[in-house]
């Protein structure tokens, strides 16, 4: 089976038998919050029990953490099971998707032979939503993915041209789904989300995740927003129940109450970003996106993702992306000492080329 995502650090340890440096997922370089493990092995005493089906604390935790209704969150194993349930809720006939864009989208919507009709952001605008998009907005379509900021382009949306998206879709009947789980990694993430205008915009959801911004890849926990409490409801309905263990749950709740570990995070991404940023630059390659906790970035070598393998580094090669080709790479924000490595590692391979 050929795997889309990046983080496969199993692959390497199975062909060269050591672990590997992963710059090719994007999560916290900190890792897993302590207030979380804590949590996680206190919750192993009752893990014989069933979880809550409804994954009330966490949602009662979440509504506190956010000034969201409880019962407009809905819970799941990760932001990739809530897409897929939001396909199998609502199958739509028709979708606009922007190119490069998550995988998940398509492949969700796919499940439900929905039709696919795409928005080509274009490389000579450093791959920039613009207003033309707005065009694109028809009657006839039934939801919209975004993603803000983009994965893997690490863009930021404009945040009046979102609203006037957002408005477009709302006078057409569209379905807008809004992916912000890198949001947490921005500056100033409250100013760039768009849940105080959940009440506004009933047809406006928004994806959620702690997979990310509190290191919790493995333990699977994500969230969707909306003030379409019917829609939240029926997400109940189209999956196994109990798709949150005891475990996530609790890491989860114990997560947002760790403001301390937050600023830790946004500290380190802030100083590390801007390090990798200058140190790809004086490699030779192109910086394009940044705003995130990953860069993306042009390189004129085209293999330079499986040369860094060799050497131990996993980064992710966008090629297989739609809308991208060889030479556009994303690679996370680690801590210093690996941040050092990796691009030394770069500089020696794009100088060997040269």
């Amino acid at each position: 089976m050929a795997l889309i995502h990046g983080g496969d650090v199993e692959s390497f340890i199975r062909y060269y038998g050591r672990e590997p440096i992963d710059f090719s997922a994007n999560s916290n370089p900190l890792g897993l919050p302590e207030s979380a493990k804590r949590a996680v092995i206190e919750s192993l005493e009752t893990a014989d029990r069933y979880p809550d089906p409804l994954s009330r604390r966490l949602r009662e935790a979440l509504s506190g953490h956010y000034n969201v209704p409880v019962e407009g969150i809905f819970c799941a194993a990760g932001a990739a099971e809530v897409i897929f349930r939001l396909a199998a809720a609502t199958r739509p006939g028709k979708a606009l998707l922007i190119a490069p864009g998550f995988a998940e989208y398509e492949i969700a919507l796919n499940t439900v032979g929905c039709e696919l009709l795409f928005y080509y952001l274009e490389p000579e605008r450093d791959f920039i939503l613009t207003e033309s998009f707005l065009a694109e907005i028809s009657e006839d379509l039934d939801v919209i993915f975004l993603c803000n900021p983009n994965n893997p382009t690490a863009k930021l949306i404009d945040p009046e041209l979102l609203l006037r998206i957002a408005d477009t879709c709302r006078e057409k009947g569209v379905l807008l789904v809004l992916d912000e789980c890198f949001n947490g990694f921005l500056s100033e993430p409250d100013k760039r989300s768009m849940r105080p205008y959940l009440r506004e915009y009933p047809n406006l959801v928004i994806l959620g995740a702690f997979t990310k911004i509190y290191g919790m890849a493995g333990l699977r926990l994500g969230y969707c927003f909306s003030f379409d409490f019917e829609l939240i409801k029926s997400l109940e309905k189209v999956g196994q129940p109990w798709c949150v263990s005891s475990v996530a749950s609790a890491a989860g709740i114990a997560a947002l109450g760790d403001r301390e570990y937050l600023k830790r995070s946004l500290e380190l991404i802030n100083e590390e970003r801007e390090f990798l940023t200058q140190g790809l630059e004086r490699c030779g390659v192109r910086v394009i996106g940044s705003s995130a906790n990953f860069i993306f970035f042009l390189s004129h070598v085209p293999d330079l993702g499986s040369l860094c393998r060799e050497k131990g580094f996993l980064i992710r090669d966008c090629s297989n992306y739609r809308g991208l080709t060889k030479g556009y790479y994303r690679i996370a924000v680690r801590g210093r000492e690996e941040n050092i490595k990796l691009l030394e590692a770069i500089s020696h391979i794009i100088k060997a080329g040269s």
